[in-house]
């Protein structure tokens, strides 16, 4: 990772980063193809997926990319830990006022505070780092208290408080984050976030929880990333000082981070009440190892080195997993397809088959046509016919959904949100197939209208009939045999065959087409999903550049 490419020290040894076009190039392509990762069926990975991708567009949005591009940008320490630790406390301690709220109602760190070297301030005011945060500005007396202008912007949005203060070494900036373990989710949120946007972490904790469940889960993956970590044992009692440490130090070689710089804060009256402060000898040594890696070039080059190389060289594990769970999104989202598309292959045939058959004719049909014409019009048997197709085409589709909802709810996938809404836009199958059966009777009765104009007979045939013996023919099978035959006695054989063909096609034409459209209106969800298969060829891709790169 340390290339003689930029210099990023402020003195006159030179300590480097690779900062090539082309390294730069080959990370933001391959966090576009990160971003455009999506996992929004609910497999088993997709919620470690789904923080993977948040958590690794942090690093490279927050940190990793625009520390290349600015390898001499001061030093970002993120003083981050659970709740009641003493974080802003601490800020307030190694600044020397009180920069950041502290007290002993919890949580009380909910805005983030950033405090830089005025001659730094221009780092941070700007959205080199963390730009999706809104930077606020809080006016200050002559006395150094807060004015009590507001340090919030609209509820609900993210900001950064940035503070000066000519007590820290310029080259250094101090961040206090949110709790870890916030009762708020979007302060766990952002705290995880702005700890992506650290060249060196510190985390603390207190004598009485420094065993606690989530620190210890973030400081493992920081060292899985290889970051520049530090930790601060904080209100340690002194005659429990010498315990404290050693049964600390004994968890931290476990797991296998014994070489993490260590710092005890001991308890004192400052500790709690909301003082703010502590006095400055209680920080000294956590101060003088910040400011000696502002300082040192070598020192500086080596935590900036070891935290953005770290987090490119997880990147091989990482984009890898994140293209698994890519490829299992799409694979589920091709057995989901898979399951629709048999289902109405199966209700196309069976719906084929009972045309065929004369299915149609039954019931309310079947009793006009054996009542017709003495009894029935040709309009009512239209209409007899009409109806007790449009409920076929109606109970096949449902059929169709009931077993597509039961294939679904037997794969985990299809428990994804959205998916088993049938009609999102009030619009019912019953009034789909409706309007489509009420068309193709339309269109019969046109066919029927030019055969009986094209005819040379005085009278001609009762358009109405024609229409309505040709729906009997097509629509009743053998049942309906004899009205074949009437409708050859009034167009002729030759004409009849004509009518007979065109209406056959135009009747598989519209069940052709009303099965696929509630074939799509069903898979018009998974498809919003935008799961495909392209996202995970394209991941690999970048990361192959990238490495090449390095």
């Amino acid at each position: 990772m340390l290339q003689k490419a930029a210099k990023i020290g402020h003195s006159s040894h030179v300590v480097t980063l690779d900062v090539r076009p082309q390294l730069l190039d080959a990370l933001s392509a391959l966090r576009d193809r990160v971003a455009a990762a999506r996992f929004p069926l609910p497999l088993p990975g997709a919620p470690r997926a789904r923080a993977n991708r948040v958590e690794l567009l942090a690093q490279l949005d927050d940190y990793l990319v625009p520390r290349l591009r600015d390898p001499e940008a001061p030093l970002l320490a993120v003083i981050g830990g659970s709740t009641g630790a003493g974080k802003s406390t601490l800020v307030n301690s190694l600044v020397g006022r009180r920069v950041s709220e502290a007290g002993v109602l919890r949580p009380t760190t909910r805005t983030p505070v950033l405090v830089c070297h005025p001659e730094d301030h221009t780092w941070f005011s700007r959205a080199r780092v963390l730009p999706d945060l809104t930077r606020v500005w809080v006016p200050r007396r002559p006395d150094g208290r807060d004015s009590g202008a507001p340090a919030a912007t609209e509820d609900g949005e993210h900001v950064l408080r940035v503070e000066t203060s000519g007590s820290l070494p310029r080259g250094l900036a101090l961040l206090d984050a949110p709790d870890v373990d916030s009762l708020v989710a979007r302060n766990r949120v952002l705290a995880a976030q702005l700890i992506s946007a650290a060249d060196i972490w510190i985390m603390v904790t207190t004598a009485s929880r420094y065993a606690d469940a989530v620190p210890w889960h973030l400081l493992r993956s920081a060292k899985e990333n290889d970051a520049t970590l530090v930790t601060v044992l904080d209100r340690v009692p002194h005659q429990m000082v010498a315990e404290v440490s050693r049964q600390y130090g004994a968890l931290l070689a476990k797991a296998g981070l014994g070489d993490v710089p260590r710092f005890t804060v001991p308890e004192l009256p400052e500790s709690t009440g909301g003082g703010g402060l502590l006095p400055a000898t209680a920080v000294a040594p956590l101060r003088a190892w910040l400011t000696h890696r502002v300082q040192d070039p070598t020192a500086r080059g080596t935590a900036i080195a070891r935290t953005a190389g770290g987090i490119i060289d997880s990147l091989r594990v990482r984009t890898p997993e994140l293209a698994g769970a890519v490829a299992s999104q799409y694979a589920a989202a091709l057995r989901l397809t898979a399951a629709v598309d048999e289902t109405y292959r199966r209700e196309h045939a069976r719906v084929r088959t009972r045309l065929q058959s004369g299915g149609v004719l039954a019931g309310d049909a079947l009793k006009r046509w054996r009542s017709y014409p003495l009894d029935c019009t040709p309009a009512e048997l239209l209409d007899a016919l009409t109806e007790s197709l449009g409920a076929l085409l109606l109970c096949s589709v449902t059929a169709a959904d009931e077993r597509i909802d039961e294939a679904w709810r037997r794969d985990p996938a299809g428990a994804a949100d959205g998916l088993a809404a049938r009609d999102p836009d009030l619009e019912t199958a019953e009034h789909r197939i409706g309007m489509a059966v009420r068309r193709w009777r339309r269109m019969l009765e046109e066919y029927a209208e030019e055969q009986v104009r094209a005819l040379d007979a005085t009278p001609p045939p009762d358009t109405e009939l024609v229409a309505a013996l040709l729906a009997t023919a097509l629509l009743g099978g053998n049942r309906a045999r004899s009205a074949g035959e009437s409708l050859a006695e009034r167009i002729g054989a030759q004409g009849a065959l004509r009518l007979r063909d065109r209406g056959g096609r135009l009747l598989t034409d519209y069940l052709d087409k009303v099965l696929a459209a509630e074939r799509e209106r069903r898979l018009a969800p998974l498809d919003a999903l935008d799961v495909h298969p392209e996202s995970q060829a394209e991941l690999i891709a970048a990361l192959s550049v990238l490495q090449k790169e390095r």
